[in-house]
């Protein structure tokens, strides 16, 4: 796998080569410097150009990166609508194992493309001097944030209200059905409530990463094992303990926060355990 400083110089040295290429930018996890860095981090790079259609033609100015496994342009498909609008992507997985994700933009739309940054972002090329402020990687954008008391109680609505559809799909045997709901609706809300308590306790001046990938570093191990098995959802028994697993945490975490913050805490969440222990009880006997 060729390094950092290899890659770099290949994305560097074309953009100054090419006259079409006005700037350039690194985003992404390379620009958090709270991020570990790995040889999986992509090379998000933006190449802000005088001429799309002349790169678009053809895909053979790519191969400067090296040899593909595997391309997509979103931009170019029919199945998923495009996001990007005058924007252009190529999403390239290189036979190294380097993954360059590359964006054309015109470039008089720099403006706009720092007005939409999350914050992530690092000014590389600037050949005509148009960005004019200050341009400092930052992640603040991804830190935890306090809830308010209607986030907190929606969040809360939600979860309780979404269990009872797994609950459903479990009684009807559609576990599919079941599954969708649980790891798409319910978990989530779920780790949305663990991070909230997470920053009460540690100050929202941080984040838990993508998906929450780092919130094992901040649970109790005992809440992390907990988290962990309600993944399993390869059967109707598992996913009935998957599911109970889920009401627990929430509820532990949930209530602590409620008291912390002086929220109220909903009593649905009683009902909806109690109707579907009824539910599990039944079809048990059954």
């Amino acid at each position: 796998m060729r390094s950092k400083q290899e890659m770099m110089k290949i994305i560097l040295d074309f953009a100054r080569s090419d006259e079409r290429i006005r700037a350039v930018t690194l985003e992404g996890s390379r620009t958090n410097k709270h991020i570990p860095p790995d040889t999986f981090q992509d090379y998000d790079i933006s190449y802000f150009v005088t001429d799309m259609e002349a790169f678009k033609e053809s895909d053979q100015w790519l191969d400067i990166y090296g040899r593909r496994i595997i391309m997509q342009k979103p931009e170019d498909m029919e199945l998923f609508p495009p996001e990007l609008g005058n924007w252009f992507s190529y999403l390239m997985l290189l036979e190294d194992g380097n993954k360059v994700d590359l964006t054309l933009i015109p470039v008089d739309e720099i403006q706009e493309y720092f007005d939409k940054s999350d914050g992530l972002v690092e000014l590389l090329v600037d050949k005509d001097n148009r960005v004019r402020h200050e341009v400092i990687a930052d992640d603040s954008r991804y830190w935890i944030q306090k809830p308010t008391a209607g986030e907190f109680d929606d969040c809360c609505n939600e979860f309780w209200w979404v269990s009872a559809y797994v609950v459903k799909g479990l009684a009807r045997k559609e576990i599919l059905y079941a599954i969708d709901h649980l790891n798409g609706i319910a978990r989530p809300n779920l780790l949305r409530m663990m991070a909230w308590q997470i920053g009460f306790e540690r100050g929202y001046t941080f984040s838990l990463g993508k998906n929450y990938k780092f919130i094992d570093r901040y649970l109790p191990a005992e809440d992390w094992e907990r988290l962990i098995s309600t993944y399993r959802t390869d059967g109707y028994a598992e996913m009935w303990q998957s599911l109970f697993a889920c009401y627990a945490l929430f509820r532990k975490h949930s209530t602590s926060l409620a008291a912390n913050l002086g929220y109220m805490y909903p009593d649905y969440d009683e009902a909806i355990t109690k109707y579907t222990e009824n539910i599990y009880s039944s079809l048990c006997k059954g």
